[in-house]
């Protein structure tokens, strides 16, 4: 079957000989695809923060501990001093891109202040970062055999523990990466 010509709003996994450190292990929300490159989040590496800490750099306090103690998400090597809040909320935050399957990306301050008050969106993840290609690349890394590729999941996005979600995705094709091989090639 061919590719979409979009991969928006689907998961990259991915493959076991994957050796770049940014996406071993992987899976990645691509967000935007189209004939100038792609851009997505990647929804399984944890950061080196806790969201407190970066409520603290931004001078915005919670008082909820279990907020602060909420892991961030390494969302790519692109830009990794900027914050994304991927969501579901259908709130008009003031910077926000919707993706069609209900999910969003904002990166404007007011929802980070909404979260930290208890009123943001009730499911949401913090990613510092993002992963881009320029035209053509992630065609190519696909022709490669470096990723696989599935509609993103809310559930696997939301509900599955972050150190899961590589087999998870994976599983929504049937995909078992534990029976291939490290290696990619071409038969």
């Amino acid at each position: 079957m061919a590719e979409p010509r979009s991969l928006a709003e689907h998961f990259l996994i991915a493959m076991p000989a994957m050796d770049d450190p940014n996406f071993f292990r992987s899976v990645t929300l691509v967000c935007q695809h189209d004939d100038e490159g792609a851009m997505g989040l990647v929804i399984n590496h944890p950061a080196d923060y806790r969201f407190g800490e970066l409520l603290g750099q931004m001078k915005l306090e919670t008082s909820d501990a279990s907020l602060a103690d909420r892991p961030v998400l390494a969302g790519g090597p692109v830009q990794p001093d900027r914050g994304f809040v991927l969501h579901d909320d259908p709130r008009p935050w003031d910077s926000s891109l919707r993706l069609g399957n209900g999910l969003a990306v904002t990166t404007s301050r007011d929802i980070l202040e909404a979260i930290a008050r208890g009123e943001g969106p009730a499911r949401w993840h913090l990613a510092l970062g993002y992963a881009g290609w320029t035209a053509g690349q992630l065609e190519d890394e696909l022709a490669a055999n470096s990723w696989l590729t599935v509609p993103a999941d809310a559930g696997i996005l939301f509900d599955t523990p972050v150190e899961l979600r590589w087999r998870a995705a994976a599983g929504r094709l049937g995909v078992d990466l534990d029976r291939l091989a490290d290696y990619a090639g071409h038969a």
